[in-house]
């Protein structure tokens, strides 16, 4: 298990420092697998994309948003388990074999992006919605996780 510095999304001006930092995690995460074990754990680095993801949270409700522009909602699966949100997918390629390609910068194939939340949600009251090529799942926070006010008295 890595430990990973959180970084807010404003912090870093460089956006390559933050794919220097996946690249980091994702050769230490295949130096700390045992050789042989889980050989065909495919990570980030090798499956060709990841789609960007950003996870914020309000006073009711923790937001990820997704960028998945070119996907059906269909081919996106979204799962929920012991406080880990779960994102998968495939994008498909819509050039056909025979088609020579003189060059090619989208990505196509199967992702999978999964992110600790920072607090306990509500599983059954979670919605997600799907524009534009941006995915938005809101997962409301459980009654016990949501700030309260208390009340000082007087005496």
């Amino acid at each position: 298990m890595s430990i990973i510095r959180y970084q807010s999304p404003g912090s870093s001006g460089l956006t390559g420092v933050d794919r220097w930092n996946t690249l980091r995690d994702e050769l230490d995460s295949l130096f700390e697998l045992p050789f042989w074990s889980n050989f065909q754990r495919q990570t980030q680095l090798f499956s060709g994309w990841s789609p960007a993801l950003d996870v914020y949270q309000n006073n009711d409700n923790v937001v990820a948003r997704v960028e998945l522009p070119g996907m059906r909602k269909e081919d996106i699966e979204i799962s929920l388990h012991d406080g880990m949100l779960t994102i998968s997918g495939e994008r498909k390629s819509e050039i056909s074999e025979a088609d020579k390609a003189a060059r090619t910068e989208c990505y196509v194939g199967k992702f999978r992006r999964s992110v600790s939340l920072p607090t306990q949600v509500d599983a059954n009251k979670v919605s997600a919605n799907y524009r534009d090529g941006i995915l938005t799942v809101t997962l409301p926070k459980a009654e016990e996780a949501k700030p309260k006010q208390i009340q000082v008295n007087v005496e």
